[in-house]
């Protein structure tokens, strides 16, 4: 068998200098829970990378977990939101979880596209490396204005989302950690929620795309023009040719190309487009002050989500409803539901109180007990040490009994007429044999 080769689990030095700064920062449990296909096992994956560097990465699920065992470990570590992704009759479902306490947000994914669907269909693939070592930012756009007739749930829902991921802090933060947006935009006309997320990309501001691929090399995917990193321009008869004609275009005539200057769309593109960067960024070239040209590249996952719930508490102990898609109750049928969970969590809270009680009396029965044969045991041993120093006296006694004894008859002898001095002087004296000292054993 193998020797297991076992692998460091803590951090040192800046590793846990950086895990430390970021505790304030939320933490997520993204699972699957129940029978769901690989598709949706491929979109938790997906949520995952979208929620690094805060979120378990490499968390597995077994069959046997429950949702409630998320629940109750998920605040021992320091967890603060729980995204579970589920599969109904009707589509797959989706539920932020706020921890401890909730609420829950209920939702029903309509559409999603996985992270590898949108790699293929963009023209530009990007290498997934350095930009998950750092939160994404958050943007929400086209949620109403905080207003009487907002709906009440629209506010509600915007928070839940902004608790996923860490606060933004102009002052302190940094700008090369800005390398991710995720884009949280509500449909009004259809009442969904669309996510996306995108990759933030800098580039030469003023240079066109043919120009930028001479400086830079041609990309690895486009192996047709590319010869050991170089641009192949063989089938070129100038330069000009690669760096003014349009794709499919002839070669010009007498007349030449038109400079870009004198061109009515230039490909340096507008002021407007172009932003000087306030801090040296990661990349070749981006420096402070330099004007570059910032886009977004989406890298999914892609979902289109429909609120259908939100509710108080946690799942297995939901509360009131503040929130239903399809199902609406009068203010009377509201009140007896919220009498009916305060009194549901008011009984709830009584047999915790009475449990609590049974474990102390019970605790304390046996600390009383444990006393107890504590006592008794030195009750038995006392009365052993008072039996072994009464035999101890009374063998003292008989030994001394028989040495007097033994004294007299000597005297006897020798006031009797006609005893012998000398014999008795020359004789040695008989003394009885010593006893052998009996020790009894404690009981």
């Amino acid at each position: 068998m193998a020797r297991r080769r076992k692998n460091r689990t803590h951090l040192k030095g800046a590793g846990a200098t950086a895990l430390h700064a970021n505790d304030g920062a939320p933490k997520s449990f993204i699972i699957k829970h129940g029978q769901v296909g690989s598709s949706v096992t491929q979109l938790v994956r997906d949520l995952r990378k979208v929620m690094e560097p805060n979120t378990a990465s490499r968390l597995k699920e077994r069959n046997r977990n429950k949702l409630k065992d998320y629940l109750t470990m998920a605040p021992t570590l320091g967890v603060t939101h729980l995204l579970a992704l589920t599969v109904t009759d009707v589509a797959p479902s989706l539920r932020i979880v706020r921890l401890p306490a909730g609420p829950t947000l209920s939702f029903r994914v309509e559409r999603y596209s996985l992270m590898k669907d949108i790699l293929k269909t963009s023209r530009s693939s990007r290498s997934m490396g350095m930009e998950y070592l750092t939160a994404p930012l958050v943007v929400l756009a086209s949620f109403p204005q905080p207003s009487p007739e907002t709906p009440p749930h629209l506010p509600l829902l915007m928070k839940s989302f902004q608790s996923l991921f860490p606060p933004l802090s102009p002052n302190s933060m940094s700008l090369s950690n800005c390398r991710r947006i995720v884009l949280i935009a509500y449909n009004p006309d259809r009442g969904t929620v669309d996510f996306r997320h995108y990759v933030i990309t800098v580039k030469p501001y003023g240079v066109s795309k043919r120009v930028r691929r001479v400086l830079e090399g041609a990309p690895k995917k486009s192996s047709a023009n590319l010869t050991n990193g170089f641009l192949d321009l063989g089938n070129e008869k100038d330069v000009a040719d690669f760096l003014l004609r349009k794709r499919g275009e002839p070669s010009p005539g007498s007349d030449g190309y038109e400079s870009a200057a004198s061109s009515a769309s230039s490909a340096a593109g507008d002021d407007g487009d172009a932003v000087s960067l306030a801090d040296d960024y990661v990349g070749r070239n981006n420096k402070k002050g330099q004007k570059k040209a910032v886009r977004l590249s989406e890298v999914g996952p892609r979902m289109e989500l429909r609120l259908i719930k939100i509710s108080e508490g946690v799942p297995g102990k939901e509360g009131t409803v503040l929130y239903h898609e399809f199902v609406k109750k009068s203010k009377a049928e509201a009140a007896a539901l919220k009498a009916s969970h305060v009194a549901k969590e008011r009984l709830r809270k009584q047999r915790r109180e009475e449990q609590e009680s049974n474990v102390r009396r019970k605790k304390a029965e046996k600390e009383k007990g444990s006393q107890k044969n504590q006592e008794d045991s030195d009750e038995e041993a006392s009365d052993a040490e008072a039996d072994e120093s009464g035999q101890e006296a009374h063998d003292e006694w008989d030994e001394d009994e028989e040495v007097s004894e033994v004294g007299g008859s000597d005297d006897e002898h020798s006031n009797e007429p006609g005893s012998d001095e000398e014999e008795s002087e020359d004789e040695p004296e008989e003394r009885p044999p010593t006893k052998k000292v009996r020790i009894r054993g404690k009981r």
